[in-house]
């Protein structure tokens, strides 16, 4: 499925593929070990289902290949420590290294093509614990399984349009996703965006007690709607640039990190499932974005965001997710390793 090019504005054309390439925090699931037999998904096949029909671009992650780096502090106010005895919850600063991406396996794709922005993180604990998380703008997931998304991206690939139509069929969830990427406004900024995990993860206090939770990045940005032609008009590459010149400009930007706290009966094991809004929320703290570098000589461009590298405190729920995601990573990972020939460093020392 090509990427690049304009975006239909609207039509099932369109919608399919904004979640094809929704990914990025949630996208690349294919395989996870207990539930699907290792003969029917693999990482590979998930892989292979990704590539675009002139190959996939090398060097380069198989999904989600357009970022920019940065780094910056994550500031913890001490109030997740009520849920989790992970290091990073306890008040103070940690180092922080993300991305910002675009849904696309194009490293070269137009802005204004893409519906689905991401934000990969790492914060860093004194004693060396990493929390990595993947997120997207989207609310919710297309759709509820690993095996649905296989389904959706091997059937977007068939030219026979009732391929589509059956996908539909078997998985009414996707149309809350549909109504979603038609109505939800396109900002011109990475800063204005809110990210989400979307799966569930179990936090574990001090005490011993579970509880799963989800979490979100809120910016402190207030975001500014434009349309998708306008943004069109600034360039292909206008994102990078703009928050490029935002931190440089304006200083560092500046997102609330929120956890919210399922209840009993909530749906934990299905990302295309929002949670009711009158579930508890606590801000646990403030990811602060200092500075801004190009991906290609980036501390980003080599992390894995494997959404199951967790500090203590910290572990993956019934949500089969993650361990789906941390398969197809690993295995995009090792790819792109190889191929670092194919998109090499500069060498350019930075300033």
């Amino acid at each position: 499925m090509r990427l690049s090019g304009k975006l239909p504005r609207a039509g099932l054309g369109s919608l399919v593929l904004i979640a094809v390439v929704l990914g990025g925090g949630v996208a690349a699931f294919a395989y996870t070990a207990g539930w699907l037999s290792p003969g029917r998904l693999t990482p590979e096949r998930m892989i292979e289902a990704f590539a675009p029909p002139n190959g996939a671009a090398l060097g380069h992650r198989r999904n989600h290949a357009k970022g920019i780096c940065f780094t910056g502090t994550f500031e913890a106010n001490g109030n997740g420590a009520e849920l989790s005895r992970a290091e990073v919850f306890a008040q103070g600063r940690y180092p922080a290294l993300g991305r910002f991406n675009l849904g696309t396996t194009d490293p070269n794709a137009v802005d204004a093509t893409v519906r689905v922005r991401g934000l990969g993180l790492q914060i860093t604990a004194a004693d060396g614990e990493e929390w990595r998380t993947a997120m997207i703008n989207p609310p919710f997931f297309a759709v509820s399984t690993p095996q649905a998304f296989h389904d959706l991206l091997i059937a977007s690939g068939k030219k026979d349009p009732e391929a589509m139509k059956a996908f539909i069929a078997a998985n009414p969830e996707f149309s809350a996703f549909a109504a979603w990427a038609k109505t939800a406004p396109w900002t011109g900024s990475y800063a204005e965006e809110p990210y989400h995990s979307l799966n569930s993860f179990v936090f574990t206090d001090a005490k011993g007690r579970d509880r799963t939770v989800r979490w979100s990045l809120l910016p402190s940005a207030q975001p500014v709607p434009v349309s998708q032609a306008d943004l069109e008009k600034r360039g292909p590459d206008y994102l990078e640039q703009e928050i490029t010149e935002r931190v440089r400009a304006a200083g560092p930007l500046r997102w609330t990190v929120v956890t919210t706290v399922a209840e009993p009966g909530d749906p934990t094991a299905d990302p295309s499932k929002a949670w009711p809004e009158n579930r508890r929320k606590v801000q646990v703290g403030t990811l602060i974005v200092q500075r801004i570098e190009p991906e290609r000589d980036g501390p980003c461009r080599d992390v894995n965001f494997d959404p199951t590298v967790l500090p203590q405190g910290i572990r993956v729920s019934d949500d089969p997710f993650p361990a789906a995601r941390s398969s197809v990573y690993r295995r995009s990972y090792d790819l792109r390793a190889a191929e670092a020939k194919d998109y090499p460093r500069t060498g350019k020392v930075k300033p």
